[in-house]
This record gives C-alpha cells, structure tokens and sequence, in this order.
C-alpha cells in the first residue's frame, strides 16, 4: 500500500507507517474487512491473490487472518515496504510470495483474486490504465478484483474543497494541524487525483466488468469488479 517514491525508502517513514492510514483513511480497518468479503465471494477457498502495492503488509494481514486458505503474490516497488510487510506478518509472512518491483514484475498467474488498495493515485491516467490492463491478464475470468484509492470530484473548485476536508479529517484524528496541512499540500502536488467516474471508466477500459462502488469515505472511494 505504497507509493513508489523515495519516501517509502526513508526509515523513519517506514517505522511511522502503520499509524498512518488508521487516521488519514476513514473506515481504514473495515474498508480491509470489506475487501476481504468481496474477495471470497468469487474466490475458492485455497485461492491464489495478488496485491499490488502490499508493502506495510495491513491488508495482507488482515486477508490472512480471515482466509487461511489463501496463499498471496505481494508486489511492491519499495523494498523496505516489503520487508515491513514480512515483520507485520510475523508467521503469516510464510503463504506470501514477495515481489520487489512494479506490476510488471509479477507472476503471469493466473490468479483467482487481486487486490491494489491505496496505491493507484501514485500513478498517473495512461499508467493506472497500463497497470490495471497487467492486473487484469493476470486474473483467472471471472475473478474478483478489489480497489480503492483517493477519488472525488476535480472541478469547479471542488478538488481544493475535498483536500480540505482531507485536513481536517486528520485534525480530527489527532493530527497536528501543521502536519495536516502539509500532508493536503503534497498530495495536492504529487497524487494523481481522478474524479470518480474517471476512475470506473478506467476499470472498464482495462477490461474489468459487473464494476460496483463498495466504499466512500470521505476523499477515498473502494470499486469490486470482475476480470
């Protein structure tokens, strides 16, 4: 669940990671729980599941935990991300496959499930399409596909509105107001912020079909789909 950047390599950023998401992500814990559901509801029980941008390792924790079945491909460009994921796993770590690279450096499968949360808006339109159409050849037909990401409304002035209700859902969560606000304006300048029907019909244009909104949260949105 990383961006590729150099932040991800810095190792105070990493050891501060996991209390992240929780308080900048409404509805961080349930939104993995959600996942997880949609997943196993097309998935067999001994399914094989990809997740793109799994350094930190919360979600692989959690799908885990739930499905014991499950044996994972994680694929992430950072590798202190990677190697977080394997601590955060503990025991766990040993049904995960560990890919040190972007989508193209992962498995052909095919897959019986995938999963990219909080990853795509680090990547710009044609390469979140160039990366979805990778996902998708990787995934059995029929297979479930779970993403979420940061999407909401871009104009009329309505992407600087929803960044500053991104601040001040931080604030709430016990961020200090400085902090919040620096973190506004960098994900103003460095994510690639889609509106939400952009978004689904990028899912189509890769191929993904029976795409179903499953989660809004504030600045963030969550799509099931099928390959």
């Amino acid at each position: 669940m990383t961006s590729p950047s150099s932040a991800f390599s810095d190792a105070d950023a990493v050891a501060r990671y996991a209390e992240g998401p929780p308080r900048l992500v409404p509805g961080f814990a349930d939104l993995q729980r959600m996942a997880g559901i949609l997943l196993a509801e097309r998935a067999p029980a001994e399914a094989r599941v990809l997740v793109l941008g799994a350094g930190g390792g919360l979600e692989l924790k959690t799908f885990a935990q739930a499905h014991a079945g499950w044996s994972f491909t994680g694929v992430d460009p950072a590798r202190p991300m990677l190697d977080l994921a394997a601590t955060t796993l503990g025991p766990l770590a040993a049904r995960v496959e560990w890919i040190h690279g972007t989508i193209d450096a992962a498995p052909q499968g095919p897959f019986d499930a995938g999963a990219c949360l909080l990853t795509l808006h680090f990547l710009d339109a044609p390469e979140r399409l160039r990366t979805l159409r990778e996902v998708h050849r990787r995934l059995r037909p029929g297979a479930p596909f779970v993403v979420a990401h940061a999407s909401f409304p871009q104009a009329d002035g309505q992407r600087a509105r929803w960044l500053s209700r991104y601040a001040a859902f931080a604030v709430a969560s016990g961020i200090n107001p400085a902090h919040a606000e620096a973190g506004r304006a960098a994900i103003d300048r460095h994510l690639h912020l889609l509106a939400p029907d952009q978004d689904e019909a990028i899912l189509a244009d890769a191929g993904f079909t029976d795409i179903h909104l499953f989660h809004v949260g504030f600045t963030f949105r969550g799509w099931v789909a099928c390959a």
